[in-house]
C-alpha cells in the first residue's frame, strides 16, 4: 500500500475513467497505481493540455475531470487552464506534486509555493500533511468542484505522501547507525517521529459509488411567476448558455424541455447543439437586434457580460428574467426584473411542466426572427461565392458543413477563423461543441480533443484551428497517434493574427505583431506520426475533405493546413 493507490482507489470509485498527466518523479505512485486499478492513464505533451483534456471529459460526461501534474513547473504549466476551467464553470480536480513534507522551504529541486500561486484561480486548494488524509481530502476535493457553481480544485501531494513507508524512511535514512553528534540523533529521532505521524492511521477506501451534489433549484412559486411572465409576452425571447448544460446526464430532457416551451431561442456556448440541427424555435443571426425588439427576455444559464453588452443588448423597458447557478453572475451589470438563482437546466424542466408557448401567438414575431436568419444566410452565400486568391474561409467552412456526419463534436480553437465558423457550422447534437468559454483562451484545441475523443470514441472530433492557435498544441498530435485517437484538424491559415490585424491596421495603420508566415503545418502532423493535407485551391475542397475521411478510417489523426484568401467578414469585431 502507498498513497498512489489511495489516491488511484478514490478515482475509480469516483467514476474516473481517464487521467491525464505528463509524467514526473513526484507523481509517479499516482500514475501507476491508476493505471493498475483500470484508470486510462494519457500522458501529453505539456501540463496545460492535460487540464484541458480534464474540463472536456467534464463538460461532456458532468464527472470532474482530473489531471496530475508534477511539482514546480509542472503545476505553473496550467495555470491558464485552470483559470480557463474556473471561468467556464468547469469540475476539474487536479493533483499536483510536491517536494517531501520535510524538504518543503529547503531548496529543494521544484519547490515553490504553490498553494499561494494556485489558490485565486480554484474553488479550494488544499495540501495533505498525511497519508491517512489523502481519501477525505481527495472525497471532498470532488464534491467541491461540483457542488454550486463547479469549478476547478487543487489538492497538492507531497512526494513522501504517495511513496511506500519503507522507501519514505529510506530516503529519510532511518533504520542505520544510532551513533554520532546529538545533533545527527536529534535530527534521526524527529525524523522518526515525523516518519511515525507521516505513515499513520491510514485506512482503506470503502467500496461503493458516489452521488453527485444536488444543485440548488429554483422553487415552484418562482417557476410559477417565471411563467406568468412569459404567458403574457408578445416577443419573447430566450438566450440559453454553458451553465444550463452542466448536468450532463440530464441534457436530453433539458433539450425536450426546451422544446416544449416553445420560445425562439439563441443557443450559446456550450449549449450550441442543444436542439440540432435546423431546430424550428432557434435562431443562429442578428441576436442583438431581437433581443433590443423583444418585450421578453430569458436568460438561462448566460451572464450580462460583455457578450450582452454588459446588458445593454435588452433594452430598459423590457421585462428580463434570469436563472443562474451563480448570485455573482445572476445580477452582474444589470438586475433582472425576475432573479432566479438555481440550476438553468433543472429549471427549464420545472417550466416545461407549467407552460407551453403556442406558436400561433408569437408567429408574426417569429416570422420576424426566422426571415432575418433567412437574409443572413443569404449574405453568407453571396460571400461565400467571392473568388480569390486561395480558398475563401466561408466556402470552406459551407463545404465542411455540407461534409460533417451526424455524430460530429466540433472543437472551435481560435479567433478569426473560428468564429467565422460559430456563424455557418451547425453542431448536430446536444454537448458536441467545445470552446473555451468567457475567457477567450487560445489553445485549448489539442486538449479538448483528445478528451472528447475518449469520451466519444465512436464521434468524428474536429479542431478548428486559426493558424495563430493551432502551434499552441500541435504536438499533441503525437499524443492522438501514441494512444490511436484519430482527430480532425483544419487550420485556417491566412498568415495573420486576422481578428487583431483587422482592427489594428485600421486604427493605426500598422500590423506590427500581427503578420505570421503560410506555415506548413501539415508538415508538422506528418512529422509528429498523423496524416498532413494541403488545400491550396478552392476547386479541392471536396476531394481534401475526402482524403481527409480516408485516412480518419485507417486510425490516423489527420490535419488539413488551408490557406485562405483574406476576409473582411468579421469587420468591427473585437469585444471589450
Amino acid at each position: 500500500m502507498n498513497g498512489g493507490e489511495l489516491v488511484a482507489r478514490v478515482l475509480s470509485g469516483r467514476g474516473v475513467q481517464f487521467l491525464f498527466t505528463l509524467c514526473g518523479g513526484h507523481i509517479s505512485p499516482i500514475l501507476v497505481e491508476s493505471k493498475r486499478l483500470g484508470v486510462r492513464v494519457i500522458d501529453v505533451r505539456h501540463e496545460v493540455n492535460a487540464v484541458f483534456a480534464a474540463d472536456a471529459v467534464a463538460r461532456l460526461t458532468g464527472i470532474p475531470g482530473v489531471a496530475a501534474v508534477t511539482a514546480g513547473p509542472g503545476v505553473t504549466n496550467t495555470i491558464t487552464a485552470v483559470k480557463n476551467a474556473q471561468m467556464a464553470q468547469s469540475p476539474i480536480v487536479l493533483l499536483g506534486g510536491a517536494t517531501a513534507t520535510v524538504l518543503k522551504n529547503r531548496g529543494s529541486l521544484q519547490d515553490i509555493d504553490q498553494m499561494s500561486l494556485m489558490a485565486p484561480h480554484v474553488k479550494w486548494a488544499t495540501s495533505v500533511g498525511r497519508v491517512k488524509h489523502i481519501v477525505p481530502v481527495l472525497e471532498h476535493a470532488f464534491d467541491v468542484a461540483q457542488a454550486g457553481v463547479p469549478g476547478p480544485v487543487f489538492v497538492e501531494l507531497p512526494m513522501d505522501v504517495l511513496y511506500s513507508d519503507a522507501l519514505v524512511r529510506e530516503w529519510y535514512g532511518l533504520g542505520g547507525d544510532e551513533g554520532g553528534s546529538w545533533s545527527a540523533r536529534a535530527q534521526q529521532a524527529y525524523l522518526k517521529w515525523h516518519a511515525r505521524r507521516l505513515f499513520s492511521g491510514v485506512r482503506g477506501v470503502e467500496g461503493g459509488a458516489y452521488g453527485r451534489p444536488e444543485p440548488v433549484e429554483v422553487s415552484s412559486r418562482q417557476v410559477g411567476r417565471a411563467a406568468a411572465a412569459i404567458a403574457k409576452a408578445e416577443r419573447p425571447v430566450m438566450v440559453v448558455g454553458s451553465q444550463a448544460t452542466l448536468l450532463a446526464d440530464e441534457i436530453d430532457r433539458i433539450a425536450s424541455a426546451i422544446d416544449a416551451i416553445g420560445l425562439p431561442l439563441y443557443l450559446s456556448g456550450m449549449a450550441r447543439g442543444l436542439l440540432g440541427k435546423g431546430h424550428r424555435l432557434q435562431q443562429r443571426h442578428q441576436r442583438r437586434v431581437a433581443l433590443n425588439q423583444a418585450d421578453l427576455v430569458l436568460l438561462a444559464g448566460v451572464p450580462s457580460d460583455f457578450r450582452l453588452d454588459y446588458g445593454r443588448h435588452v433594452r430598459r423597458g423590457t421585462r428580463l428574467l434570469a436563472v443562474n447557478r451563480s448570485p455573482v453572475d445572476l445580477v452582474k451589470n444589470r438586475r433582472p426584473d425576475l432573479a432566479l438563482l438555481g440550476d438553468p437546466g433543472r429549471f427549464l424542466q420545472a417550466l416545461a411542466e407549467r407552460i407551453t408557448v403556442e406558436e400561433t401567438s408569437i408567429a408574426e414575431w417569429l416570422g420576424d426572427l426566422r426571415r432575418r436568419d433567412t437574409e443572413r444566410e443569404a449574405d453568407i452565400d453571396r460571400r461565400a461565392g467571392v473568388q480569390g486568391q486561395h480558398v475563401n474561409p466561408l466556402e470552406l467552412l459551407r463545404q465542411l458543413e455540407r461534409f460533417l456526419g451526424d455524430d460530429s463534436i466540433l472543437v472551435a480553437d481560435g479567433g478569426d477563423f473560428v468564429a467565422t465558423a460559430s456563424y455557418t457550422l451547425s453542431p448536430r447534437r446536444p454537448l458536441s461543441w467545445l470552446d473555451p468559454g468567457v475567457f477567450g483562451t487560445l489553445g485549448v484545441g489539442g486538449g479538448f480533443a483528445l478528451g472528447a475523443k475518449l469520451c466519444r470514441p465512436e464521434a468524428d472530433v474536429w479542431i478548428l484551428y486559426g493558424d495563430g492557435s493551432a502551434a499552441y498544441s500541435l504536438a499533441e498530435f503525437d499524443t492522438f497517434v501514441r494512444h490511436a485517437l484519430p482527430i480532425y484538424a483544419v487550420v485556417g491559415n491566412d498568415a495573420s493574427w486576422a481578428q487583431i490585424a483587422r482592427e489594428q491596421v485600421k486604427i493605426f495603420g500598422d500590423d506590427v505583431g500581427t503578420v505570421l508566415r503560410r506555415t506548413d503545418y501539415h508538415s508538422v502532423a506528418e512529422g509528429y506520426g498523423g496524416r498532413g493535407l494541403l488545400l491550396d485551391r478552392p476547386d479541392m475542397i471536396g476531394a481534401t475533405l475526402e482524403a481527409a475521411r480516408a485516412a480518419h478510417k485507417v486510425g490516423k489523426p489527420v490535419l488539413i493546413n488551408a490557406l485562405l484568401a483574406k476576409s473582411d467578414f468579421r469587420q468591427g469585431s473585437i469585444s471589450m
